[in-house]
């Protein structure tokens, strides 16, 4: 029988260099394992993005019931438009009883109910009025000099009307369309042909028309106690930029960056960051005092369930903390809906607080590099994690700040950003004025036609804060 290998154990060099090579071999298998599981479960990649071996959601068991609204469900009913958004009645009088066939008169009597209704919406077939201003000419009868009527210069300024130019700033602005989607729209449906020339034009007179609106946005997302953070992806002549955001219960602020770092946030939220920042874990947020920082805990999610995934040593790691998430969202439910009052979700979650905490520390000394460093990392900020329980108005995730940015995120995947600064200046006042309008439950377009109409008169620009937002 031949002699058994020789170990680690046994002194041999040769034997001890294999051992830690097998060892490193091992740890980067794992770690290419763990990279080819990554989807939008265990990490902060989009479901858009997950790969074919992604985990599946689980399937909707069959009901049984028909599709649409079941019964007992409240009707979503078409609401009948006031009278003055009425530009035609047609009345349908009986003229005759239908019981004992007696003339009726015309004029409703005292006593007769209400009309019954049906409104019906329709488009003109051409919807632009184009209204021609010519300067006419005459010839004096005793000198032979021709005098011309002067068209004023105010007139002369523009070729589009304010409600046309708000009209395509908000289908490129606010439905993402692109200038050539939007130059089609004009012809074929405005009956208005226009070059992409004039859609550009239109997007920066509308960018100047905000100006004030956005530095109103700014102060007051700024100035706020409480406020959503994150970043984003774009692109100016194809050179990789940020997209910011910070956004509180009514107003949003957009800002696009040269950088991801500490100098861009600063320009986000000002030099004196004031009030409670929630934001994700990213290093440029290590500026701001954790007393005034609420981290996601959605997205810590996605880290403990990337442990579990990992598997090996560092699953227990993540097991724990899925426990912890799930607990804490438990209670915060109960909070929200009233079980719970703040000194109460205080002391519930005061165990939790201990238990995960002492997971983290235990996580200090696993033999996986990366749960190691993710653990030390987040014993670092551990006391962001709570700030929710006992600071009014701050949520314990970043969700708010993630649904602001996705429009955002979506016109950036049909138009891969901007050509100009002049482009990117309108993207980000165009982003902010439409997000804060939607939050406030606002009119859109009303709101770029009267800030179009202030600024060709020079008049302020109607408030997109108001005061006491």
């Amino acid at each position: 029988m031949s002699d058994p290998l020789p170990t680690a154990a046994s002194g041999c060099p040769q034997c001890a260099k294999l051992a830690e090579l097998v060892g490193q071999l091992q740890a980067e298998v794992r770690e290419l394992h763990a990279r080819l599981n990554t989807h939008s479960g265990n990490s902060s990649l989009p479901p858009s993005a997950n790969p074919p071996s992604a985990p599946k959601p689980p399937p909707k068991l069959p009901t049984g019931r028909k599709p649409g609204g079941q019964p007992g469900h409240p009707g979503h009913h078409r609401s009948r438009l006031p009278p003055g958004r009425v530009n035609h009645v047609v009345p349908y009088v009986p003229d005759h009883c239908e019981h004992c066939q007696t003339p009726l008169p015309k004029t409703p009597g005292p006593h007769d109910p209400e009309p019954t209704w049906h409104q019906v919406a329709e488009l003109p077939e051409i919807l632009a009025v184009v209204t021609e201003h010519q300067g006419h000419a005459r010839t004096c009868p005793c000198c032979g000099h021709v005098t011309w009527g002067t068209i004023p210069p105010e007139i002369l300024a523009h070729a589009f009307g304010p409600n046309l130019t708000a009209t395509l700033s908000f289908l490129s602005g606010c439905c993402h369309d692109s200038k050539r989607t939007v130059e089609e729209i004009a012809e074929t449906v405005f009956g208005v042909p226009l070059s992409l020339g004039s859609v550009a034009n239109a997007e920066q007179e509308v960018a100047a028309a905000l100006q004030e609106p956005y530095k109103q946005a700014e102060e007051a997302v700024q100035q706020a106690p409480v406020k959503n953070a994150d970043e984003t992806g774009w692109a100016l002549a194809g050179k990789l930029c940020w997209l910011w955001l910070a956004v509180t219960h009514s107003v949003a602020f957009f800002k696009i960056c040269t950088g991801r770092g500490r100098a861009a946030l600063r320009q986000l939220l000002g030099d004196d960051i004031h009030g409670v920042v929630s934001s994700d874990r990213w290093g440029a947020y290590r500026i701001i005092d954790l007393a005034w920082r609420q981290l996601c805990w959605a997205h810590l999610k996605r880290d403990f369930q990337k442990w579990v995934d990992w598997g090996s040593e560092a699953a227990g790691i993540g097991q724990a903390g899925l426990q912890a998430v799930k607990k804490t969202f438990d209670l915060w439910r109960d909070f929200r809906e009233g079980v719970l009052d703040r000194p109460g979700l205080q002391a519930a979650l005061a165990p939790v607080c201990i238990e995960l905490y002492e997971t983290l520390e235990a996580g200090l000394s696993c033999p996986v590099p990366k749960a190691t460093r993710f653990c030390r990392n987040l014993l670092e900020v551990y006391p962001a994690l709570w700030t929710f329980a006992r600071v009014e108005g701050v949520e314990p995730t970043n969700n708010h700040a993630e649904r602001t940015l996705r429009p955002a995120v979506l016109w950036r995947k049909i138009s891969f950003g901007n050509h100009s600064e002049a482009g990117c200046r309108f993207a980000e006042r165009i982003l902010t004025t439409v997000q804060t309008l939607r939050l406030q439950k606002r009119h859109v377009l009303a709101y770029l036609r009267e800030a179009l109409v202030a600024h060709r008169t020079g008049q302020p620009a109607p408030l997109l804060v108001p005061v006491g937002v």
